[in-house]
């Protein structure tokens, strides 16, 4: 085969800057520690702001940095195993689960996810109830979910279910009732929503990992997950927890 475009292309400055930035953080800095601001960083080492930026934005996708509101960019210290995946299949809220419901609210098909309503089979003027919920792990959030579940599949949740933490209790509850065939799910790098990045303590727009998992009964689905885990600290990882394979770090 011939010589082909991609064969002669030069590294991008950014990236060659990334690798030295990196060196620079393994002998120079501690995890935790603020790095000099943009403009100090760019006159260091000889470079445009906006390539600094960029190897920045990259670093930080890798897990190597932080972005930190009121503080600033900071080593990020190593990423955490987080599993994502149970010994057997089970409902959300089942015994074991390590996530917290937050609250619920009861929306119309039509406002939901498109991908989401599509594989519910809801529409306009479906009931759908969308549980929020959240993940602690060594004492810092790394993910938020939301949890979306046609009311035909939980009709024990009835109007007389008042507040938001006892309604979300109240479809976990109802799911248990349901025999679970089994589970799909899908990883995909993303950007934190602004309501997400709060619930992370990220700023919008900060890389994370959403993880979209829908449960099966009866040869349909019957609720969809959407999971969004801190790109910067999680290393999210499945199958047997005593021999974990990495998905990302």
């Amino acid at each position: 085969m011939g010589t082909t475009q991609l064969d002669t292309a030069q590294e991008p400055k950014y990236w060659h800057l990334k690798t030295v930035l990196s060196d620079a953080l393994d002998s120079e800095f501690a995890v935790g520690e603020i790095l000099p601001n943009e403009r100090e960083l760019a006159a260091r080492f000889g470079v445009a702001r906006a390539t600094l930026r960029q190897a920045l934005e990259q670093l930080e996708l890798e897990g190597r940095l932080q972005r930190r509101r009121g503080v600033g960019t900071t080593v990020a210290p190593p990423r955490m195993g987080v599993p994502v995946d149970r010994t057997g299949h089970s409902w959300p809220g089942a015994p074991g689960d390590a996530w917290q419901p937050v609250d619920a609210a009861t929306v119309d098909g039509g406002s939901v996810p498109a991908a989401v309503a599509e594989a519910l089979g809801a529409g306009a003027g479906d009931t759908v109830h969308v549980v929020r919920r959240t993940r602690v792990d060594q004492g810092q959030p790394v993910a938020a979910e939301l949890l979306y579940v046609p009311a035909g599949s939980v009709p024990g949740v009835t109007d007389a279910t008042t507040g938001a933490v006892a309604r979300a209790r109240a479809v976990l509850r109802e799911l248990q009732r349901l025999d679970l065939d089994g589970e799909e799910r899908a990883v995909e790098l993303g950007s934190a929503r602004a309501e997400d990045a709060k619930q992370l303590d990220r700023l919008p727009g900060a890389p994370v990992l959403v993880v979209t998992t829908r449960y099966v009964t009866g040869g349909r689905i019957t609720a969809v997950a959407v999971s969004t885990y801190r790109a910067d600290t999680c290393r999210l990882t499945f199958g047997d927890h005593d021999n974990l394979a990495a998905l990302a770090g």
